[in-house]
């Protein structure tokens, strides 16, 4: 699903749909987790690829939070 309107820039459409991939991404990795019997390698690489994801929502949160105040 993508998000559609008038009322929305491109820009600004754009962004939010690609911060609501990450989002997802990360909820995946977490679930990751949750299953038993990972190996420590396995532990590590969700770890890793977690590390990754979180920074890039933070930084792109914060690139969706002034495209919103520039509205």
């Amino acid at each position: 699903m993508s998000i559609t309107s008038d009322k929305i820039s491109s820009t600004l459409t754009t962004l939010l749909n690609e911060l609501r991939d990450e989002c997802l991404l990360t909820i995946k990795l977490i679930h990751q987790l949750e299953l038993e019997h990972l190996t420590d390698g396995q532990i590590e690489d969700v770890l890793g690829e977690l590390t990754a994801s979180v920074t890039h929502l933070q930084v792109h949160s914060k690139i969706v939070k002034e495209e919103l105040n520039n509205r």
